[in-house]
Formats: structure tokens, C-alpha cells, sequence
């Protein structure tokens, strides 16, 4: 079963990566790892990953996410979070990520931020 759904907005300008699970270097990091390498490789620029279902992410996971930035920013894209609970959210904190990433409170903050640049 997938753990990732995947929704395109603004006439598919905009993907929004809605995660569920723990991402904790299984098959499930390697599916998000390989669905953002197909958005990028189609051209996508603006991403939003929902992470309020997600309960858990491990080094695997968030080194997806940083190379997933990488790659996009490399591009003149932007991956923005939303919907992080307290404990991902003090994890982006102490791992400085908070500095790397944008993160909304809810996936239509995200998504309405893209159109303010």
C-alpha cells in the first residue's frame, strides 16, 4: 500500500505530496525519494510535502528531503513543508532544517505562499 498521495493543483503548477506513516528508510522513504525524482524529472518547481501524517522520519527520510531541496532549488524550484507535528518539527529544529525549509501550518498556506513570490 502507498504511503504517498499525490494531488496537482494550479492547473498541476503545483504538487502536493500528502505523506502517511513512519519514513524510516524502508521501502516507503524509497517510494517518496522516487516520487519526487519524477516530479522533478517532469519539470516540476513547486512542491508542498504534508508531513501531518506522518508520525516519524529518520535520517534516511530526511536526507531525501534535503537532496529533494537540492535538486529543486538547483532547478529554481521551491519544496515547501506544511502540517508538521512537534515532534518533526523539533526535529527540523535541532537538525537546522527549519533554516532550509519553509513549513506552513496547513497545506493551503503552502500551497497560496508559492503564488506571493
Amino acid at each position: 500500500m502507498s504511503n504517498i498521495k499525490e494531488t496537482s493543483l494550479q492547473d498541476g503548477k503545483v504538487v502536493v505530496l500528502t505523506l502517511k506513516g513512519n519514513f524510516v528508510g524502508g521501502d516507503e522513504t524509497d517510494e517518496l525519494e522516487n516520487k519526487i525524482k519524477q516530479l522533478s524529472e517532469s519539470g516540476n518547481k513547486m512542491l508542498v510535502i504534508d508531513l501531518g501524517d506522518v508520525a516519524y522520519l529518520n535520517s534516511s527520510a530526511l536526507g531525501v528531503l534535503i537532496s529533494a531541496h537540492a535538486n529543486y532549488t538547483k532547478r529554481e524550484g521551491k519544496i515547501k513543508l506544511c502540517r508538521l507535528n512537534n515532534n518533526i518539527e523539533n526535529l527540523f529544529v535541532i537538525t537546522k532544517l527549519s533554516l532550509i525549509f519553509d513549513t506552513y501550518p496547513s497545506e493551503m498556506e503552502a500551497v497560496a505562499s508559492f503564488s506571493e513570490a
